[in-house]
């Protein structure tokens, strides 16, 4: 499992969460919502440190991780990041 994020995705970050070097974003299954695996669930993500993460992507000094106890939500799938230039938003795919 690993994380696979697009240039544009990156810089959205930086645009819209002001995430900077030394930052940690956090990926995590959050109630609510949907997704293509578990019905009542989406991808939610904050500034949080990591605990116990068991998926890790650096980039530029950016730390985007998932916890070992969300690894679940992503059934065995790689998470995706875009963004949807219509939008102007993420969009999360799953393969």
């Amino acid at each position: 499992m690993k994380i696979v994020m697009s240039e544009q995705a990156f810089q959205w970050f930086s645009d819209e969460m002001d995430v900077a070097q030394g930052d940690t974003i956090r990926f995590y299954a959050r109630y609510g919502g949907s997704n293509p695996f578990h019905e009542g669930f989406s991808l939610g993500m904050s500034q949080d440190s990591p605990i116990n993460p068991s998926v890790v992507l650096e980039h530029n000094g950016t730390t985007f991780f998932i916890e070992q106890d969300d690894t679940w939500f992503f059934n065995n799938h790689d998470l995706y990041v875009d963004v949807d230039r219509q939008l102007d938003e993420l969009k999360f795919d799953y393969k």
